[in-house]
């Protein structure tokens, strides 16, 4: 796992380990670092042009530091002082490796030719948008062609959410330090770091339990059969999807069960979802239930299923409700997404029950949900996933350009895998019968969540781009197909960015 630690958090590992260290040496360690990542991305330190963005904190000695050393390996160091303060130690420091200070309205044209910016405008405490002259040149150097290395967390982000509020720095490469930070695994701040680095400065040991945790393939651990394994051993999953106007996702949702491990899948809804999904899929099994409101008991005619998925393409009317309501009285896991997700909307009660739930919303179901804007979610997804979490007594898995699963006091797992590609209609039905197959065969909620997360975003990665060249445009098919080599990658552990 990769483990991010929230900025207070962060500062009181500093504080107890620079107590048993000399003055400046953990400023010093993580100028090392940021130096020797500095220079492992320039193609010759010596002769390279290097231009520093300097604020009057922490981030900006780092930065002073770090130049200092790679001055005194023969590159051109330029220091631009943001405001009016200073690290002055770091500042002596670069004027005796070589460095110099830039004087007012030179920071243009240096910024636009040098080779290497490095950006220590603001630091892990930096919240809300940057003033000038932060926002001025956290643009240029944006705009700059050459590689920008952000100290810590680029200008402009807050560490601990990924909100950025105006103007960010747009980094190539993040240099952090001690820890990862929630904001460099989550968007909108995500997307500004770059390629994220980690230096360690030694906090491992006063560092607490983690407020977020982002998988690595050896984290994902699906369930495997084993040589006594049968289809009930493997976990049946009971598929409750589709209706008369919406049947694409019965179908697409019963594939992401059946290539998703279930032992067997068990579906029922009306006649013409059912017909279709028993063409496409025929190792399912197949019940028609009559169009209208239904009792408890109309799943005894499904048979029996160690967890339900329920909600995609059902509608939202009383025939749906009645489902969902059956579904959430039992005693067993449940996935609810989609028009299920609606329903609870208006019907938070049924979610009073003791077996785990997992709900699979995007931000517009989750402002329903919680009676949040979908826009400031989108902002915070961070802070609003936890929110919901609590507030639903379930495991929340929130889709998006950054996929979080948050179950109370739990940290929150952020999903590194997934593709904009994704972005089309019917791939969150796929990930519902994923997720369903996942808990049939015995995962804990968040494990669950998290795996099948994982493993659809990286069917997805494969599906855009079987061979290497770029991305092409896929279906929701695309992805189902995809998941057996999904599945395959992830446990030889080599699943990677592509």
């Amino acid at each position: 796992m990769r483990y991010a630690h929230e900025v207070g958090k962060v500062r009181a590992a500093e504080e107890a380990l620079m107590a048993r260290l000399p003055d400046g040496a953990l400023m010093q360690r993580a100028a090392a670092g940021l130096a020797s990542v500095c220079a492992r991305v320039l193609p010759a330190v010596y002769g390279s042009r290097v231009v520093l963005l300097a604020g009057g904190g922490d981030n900006g000695g780092d930065a002073l530091y770090a130049g200092a050393r790679l001055a005194r390996r023969g590159a051109r160091v330029h220091a631009v002082q943001a405001g009016s303060k200073i690290h002055e130690g770091g500042l002596a420091a670069l004027l005796a490796a070589g460095g110099r200070v830039l004087r007012d309205g030179e920071e243009t044209a240096a910024v636009a030719d040098a080779d290497l910016i490095i950006d220590g405008l603001t630091g892990i405490g930096g919240t809300g948008g940057l003033r000038a002259p932060y926002d001025r040149l956290a643009a240029l150097a944006s705009q700059a062609p050459g590689v920008v290395v952000a100290c810590d967390v680029p200008s402009g982000v807050d560490a601990s959410t990924g909100r950025v509020e105006g103007t960010a720095v747009h980094a190539d490469v993040t240099v952090t330090f001690g820890t990862h930070k929630p904001g460099l695994l989550i968007d909108p701040g995500a997307s500004h770091c770059g390629v994220v680095e980690l230096v360690d400065i030694g906090l491992g040991p006063d560092l607490p339990d983690p407020d977020v945790v982002a998988a690595r393939p050896a984290d994902v651990q699906p369930p495997e059969p084993g040589s006594e394994s049968d289809k009930y051993r493997r976990g049946v999953v009971g598929v409750l999807a589709g209706g008369e106007e919406f049947t694409g996702a019965a179908v697409l949702a019963t594939g992401g069960a059946v290539r998703g491990g279930a032992g067997m899948v068990r579906f029922a809804s009306v006649a013409r979802p059912a017909e279709l999904v028993r063409q496409r899929w025929p190792e399912a099994i197949t019940t028609v239930i009559e169009p209208g409101p239904h009792g408890p008991e109309v799943l005894e005619r499904v048979g029996r299923v160690q967890a339900w998925v329920v909600g995609p393409g059902l509608g939202t009317g009383d025939a749906g409700e009645s489902l969902l309501e059956a579904v959430l009285t039992t005693d067993l896991p449940a996935l609810v997404d989609a028009d299920g997700l609606t329903v609870l909307a208006r019907r938070r009660d049924l979610l009073r029950r003791a077996a785990p739930t997992v709900l699979t919303p995007h931000a517009g179901e989750l402002a329903r949900l919680i009676g949040a804007d979908r826009e400031a979610i989108e902002a915070g997804r961070l802070e609003h996933v936890r929110r919901a979490a609590a507030e639903l007594s379930a495991t929340v898995l929130l889709k998006g350009s950054t996929t979080l699963v948050a179950e109370p006091d739990r940290p929150v797992r952020v999903n590194p895998t997934g593709t904009p590609r994704l972005a089309t209609a019917g791939t969150g039905d796929v990930l519902s019968g994923l997720v369903g197959a996942l808990l049939a065969g015995g995962m804990p909620a968040i494990d669950a969540a998290a795996a099948g997360a994982y493993l659809h975003g990286l069917a997805g990665r494969l599906a855009a781009a079987p061979e290497p060249g770029g991305e092409a445009p896929i279906g929701a098919h695309d992805v189902i197909n995809a998941l057996p080599e999904a599945f395959r990658r992830t446990a030889q552990g080599v699943a990677r960015q592509m």
